[in-house]
């Protein structure tokens, strides 16, 4: 059965961000499976360039923290980030669990690709909505943009379709969101803030622009700030929520979409 949608019953969407990244490693296949199992209306993803042109489901510049390699993910192919494990920072990384059946790699956490992660929101056999962040500053500059135009091409996503799995571009580069706006003109974006520029004081976005995407912290800070955008004519969606107090400051500031690392307690305090 397809979840209720904001559109359809006044819910705010609930993504899971870098999949259900508390109960398993961020950015893992599992942790996205887990998600979709749990109801969550849509994923989030961050993505970087490898060396040989590959897109994958990473947030930092460096391997260190979430795998057991060294160096920027920039400075490695496909096949040497293929060989590391992606879930030595996570209490479920080296458990006997559903990671080692569902990767087919014994305890080891792979790297995921944005094009697994498509297959498998497309492979849901409900409406997914897929919601991905670029990582700036990076030495491919556009090009970060550019391939990822070229896959969700490739998958026919790269225009919205609400049957099926649709894909939101977000960012916290401008100039990334300007692009995104140039190359897919159709696809929707969101623009990332962590801090309160002064021309957002009113609620009005970037040209193109439709949906805010104000961390917590910000929220928390500026609650007027939803009213405002939503004044506008602009949509909130709101990161990192997991705390039982900011998940109902989102919900009494009407935020449209709730991105957190635990999708199904965010369910949960909604009744769903």
């Amino acid at each position: 059965m397809s979840p209720p949608s904001s559109e359809s019953d006044g819910y705010p969407l609930v993504f899971a961000h870098r999949g259900s990244s508390h109960a398993l490693p961020e950015h893992s296949l599992e942790a996205y499976l887990r998600a979709i199992d749990e109801g969550a209306d849509g994923l989030e993803c961050d993505v970087r360039l490898t060396n040989d042109g590959h897109l994958v489901c990473l947030h930092d510049r460096l391997l260190g923290r979430t795998s057991n390699g060294r160096g920027p993910v920039s400075e490695h192919t496909l096949a040497e980030l293929d060989a590391l494990d992606f879930g030595v920072a996570h209490p479920a990384g080296t458990a006997e669990d559903l990671i080692t059946e569902r990767t087919g790699a014994g305890r080891r956490t792979r790297v995921l690709t944005l094009d697994r992660l498509l297959d498998a929101a497309l492979a849901a056999g409900r409406p997914i909505r897929l919601l991905v962040e670029t990582k700036h500053p990076t030495r491919f500059g556009a090009e970060v943009e550019e391939r990822l135009v070229q896959v969700l091409h490739r998958y026919g996503l790269d225009k919205p379709d609400p049957g099926a799995v649709s894909v939101t571009v977000m960012s916290f580069s401008f100039g990334a969101v300007r692009r995104v706006r140039t190359l897919a003109p159709h696809l929707p974006v969101v623009q990332l803030m962590e801090f309160l520029p002064p021309w957002l004081r009113t609620g009005r976005l970037p040209a193109g622009v439709s949906i805010a995407g104000p961390g917590i912290r910000l929220l928390r800070t500026h609650p007027s700030l939803a009213q405002r955008v939503h004044d506008q004519g602009n949509q909130l969606y709101v990161w990192t929520v997991n705390a039982p107090d900011d998940v109902d400051l989102v919900l009494e500031l009407g935020a449209d979409g709730i991105i957190s690392d635990r999708p199904r307690y965010v369910l949960d305090r909604l009744g769903r």
